[in-house]
């Protein structure tokens, strides 16, 4: 069962990816063009930011 899980997760990913690279094609390359001008400790919090967020969603939906 955690592993059907799991799985599910990485599926939604793709499709979430997927689906970026789909539909905003020139988005990605300005995002790509940006991100190395960013400081590391900004992409370290935003980062940090996207996991708590993505785990406390979890936490809701799973309850």
């Amino acid at each position: 069962m955690a592993m059907t899980g799991f799985l599910t997760g990485i599926a939604f990913f793709l499709i979430i990816e997927g689906l970026v690279y789909a539909l905003a094609p020139r988005l990605l390359q300005d995002l790509a063009r940006i991100l190395p001008l960013l400081p590391e400790h900004q992409l370290r919090l935003a980062g940090l930011m996207a996991v708590t967020a993505g785990v406390g969603l979890v936490y809701l939906l799973r309850g």
